[in-house]
């Protein structure tokens, strides 16, 4: 397995990592635990050590799951996991952030007990509370790490301003935003030119966006009911069909590789930087391997030019979430 730098001097990580989310939450059609450990256990065989999960994923089940799946296998697993997004018990849809300082400690000794470890390897705060100056929630992230329950730092989806601010507190290790040929804002935010110039890691989630860069979805229908990417507004009315059109020209670049569509967004990523990280996720041992080997798939200079041409950064139609999840973006 090919390995990554997540940020200057920092942990070494497989090139690749295993978003775990789908597993457990979003995305419907739900397969069993079983077959889901079945895949963490797979990566782990194949060399991936990056797990990647939240506690509100679920809430909650996914990392229990994770923590049964890597439970004898501790050495192997660089574990991610995230605090701050908070969902109402009596209705899913209602959420709130929280990075109170008093929240993460407790947050982080809940995490613990699910995944059943003594120390998370990285712990993101997965939203910017934007009524907690990030100095705040940061200082009480490094009480943790101080406290031997936490190695590293992370942010998820933060400005390049708020990444500033919080280096200045604690060193951070790696930010996680979407990154994708069809969310390529991390670009034009200028969120990955400050990781570069603060030696941050950039870990890619849905690379493979959301699996419509992957050539397989044709209709809105082939989503199961409780999927929530029915009420996406990239996955709606013409603004599918826009982005339809778009991955089929990707498709046709892929077939001149011999690869799958999913396959060249993948190396498309990869071949960003060399600290760029992505976490596709899948709930399929076929998928997981199909991913793995993106890895051997080199873009010459010339394709790389015509996937941008294909997909610049305003390329997508439709925002990447309904309007809340949208407002939650710190930006």
């Amino acid at each position: 397995m090919k390995t990554r730098t997540l940020g200057l001097g920092g942990p070494t990580v497989s090139a690749i990592g295993l978003g775990c989310m789908g597993m457990s939450a979003f995305y419907g059609g739900r397969g069993s635990d079983a077959e889901s450990i079945a895949v963490i256990h797979h990566a782990l065989d194949q060399g991936l050590t990056l797990l990647d999960t939240a506690d509100m994923y679920g809430p909650h089940t996914n990392e229990d799951l994770v923590g049964r799946a890597i439970d004898g296998r501790r050495d192997d697993v660089f574990l991610a996991t995230k605090f701050g997004i908070k969902l109402d018990p009596n209705d899913p849809q209602v959420r709130g952030i929280d990075g109170r300082p008093e929240y993460v400690a407790a947050a982080c000794e809940a995490s613990l007990k699910r995944l059943r470890v003594e120390t998370i390897d990285l712990y993101y705060q997965h939203r910017v509370d934007p009524q907690v100056p990030i100095e705040d929630t940061v200082g009480a992230m490094a009480r943790l790490v101080e406290q031997g329950k936490v190695r590293h730092l992370g942010l998820s989806e933060a400005s390049a301003d708020t990444l500033r601010r919080a280096c200045a507190v604690h060193p951070i290790t790696a930010l996680q935003s979407e990154y994708s040929l069809w969310s390529r804002e991390p670009e034009t935010t200028g969120t990955l030119a400050a990781c570069r110039e603060l030696g941050v890691g950039f870990v890619a989630y849905s690379p493979l966006g959301r699996g419509f860069l992957t050539g397989t979805i044709r209709t809105v229908e082939d989503f199961d009911a409780d999927d929530y990417r029915r009420h996406a507004p990239r996955f709606q009315g013409e603004n599918f069909d826009r982005n339809l059109a778009l991955v089929e020209q990707v498709q046709a670049i892929a077939q001149d590789y011999g690869v799958t569509p999913g396959q060249l967004a993948l190396a498309w990523v990869l071949g960003q930087g060399e600290d760029i990280v992505p976490i596709p996720g899948t709930k399929r041992i076929g998928y997981l391997d199909e991913n793995i080997a993106a890895l051997d798939i080199h873009l010459t200079e010339d394709d790389r030019a015509r996937i941008d041409a294909i997909f610049p950064p305003d390329a997508a139609a439709g925002t990447r979430y309904p309007a809340a999840g949208m407002s939650a973006l710190n930006r």
